[in-house]
């Protein structure tokens, strides 16, 4: 006979263990019953399975800063360094790159924020990235989430790469209000938006483009929306979940946000996520 107390104990081992090793995000448990009776949990989705759904818990962990390397990245005293996640600042000068209009603003900005060295990291999904740097939304002592006050002053804009969506809609919401006031870098003429048959490889950094898509092309791992024979916006097939019918931007005035790369006298700009994509 089917043990209702035994499965319950196994529902919540489950759940124990799915929270204690992955805190940063919702964890999905499925629920299914065979032709005995008999149920099971599993995070793995089988047909017949129904989704549980569980309340998303966010851990943040204290730790102290060293210094601030710039806009978006922090050097935690034991020399680990912090990306600030789903926000970019513009470049501050280093060997490897020219300063950007706006990147020493974001710089001393959240120099002035850290006076007391202390801050709460908070993760995503991917705790990582390809540069072994944390990746996190950093919180001070009092609540004050900086990866989002960032946008709200203009001083850098949304850069939304999956899995990491926490936080996304408040992050869009944050950047529609700076640009709508002109704050920081929306009021810089670097930043304004330009119609697509003036992009150029003389244009470094991250930039706004304007035009119509008129084709849809698909190939193994990107889909490509085609504006003309020179320009595309490519997005990986593993991202088309979080964006609408992509045939729903074709004909349409479209604002693209992102970095422009150029092979073969053509110029692609890579899209993460729809948070990039501005129907005008």
């Amino acid at each position: 006979m089917n043990n209702p107390h035994k499965n319950y104990y196994r529902l919540y081992l489950t759940i124990f263990f799915c929270l204690i090793t992955q805190p940063a995000f919702s964890t999905e448990i499925f629920r299914s019953e065979d032709a005995t009776g008999s149920i099971t949990y599993s995070d793995k989705a089988i047909d017949g399975a129904r989704q549980i759904k569980l309340p998303s818990r966010a851990y943040r962990h204290l730790h102290q800063v060293k210094k601030v390397y710039d806009g978006d990245t922090l050097i935690l005293k034991n020399g680990q360094r912090v990306r600030l996640l789903g926000i970019n600042t513009p470049e501050i000068e280093s060997r490897h790159r020219a300063k950007e209009p706006g990147g020493l603003a974001a710089k001393a900005w959240l120099e002035n924020q850290l006076a007391n060295r202390k801050v709460y990291l908070e993760f995503d999904l991917e705790k990582h990235d390809k540069y072994n740097r944390l990746l996190a939304h950093v919180f001070l002592p009092d609540g004050k989430h900086l990866n989002l006050e960032l946008l709200r002053n203009g001083l850098g804009f949304v850069s939304i790469i999956p899995p990491n969506l926490r936080h996304a809609d408040h992050f869009s919401q944050a950047q529609n209000q700076a640009e709508q006031k002109n704050l920081g870098i929306w009021a810089l003429p670097e930043y304004q938006a330009h119609p697509l048959s003036k992009i150029s490889t003389d244009h470094k950094g991250w930039r706004r483009y304007i035009g119509i898509p008129r084709t849809i092309q698909h190939k193994r791992r990107f889909t490509y929306l085609i504006f003309n024979d020179q320009v595309n916006i490519r997005i990986a097939k593993d991202h088309h979940r979080h964006f609408p019918e992509l045939d729903t931007y074709l004909g349409k005035t479209l604002e693209v946000r992102g970095w422009t790369s150029r092979r073969n006298k053509k110029f692609s700009i890579l899209v993460h996520h729809p948070s990039a994509l501005i129907l005008r």
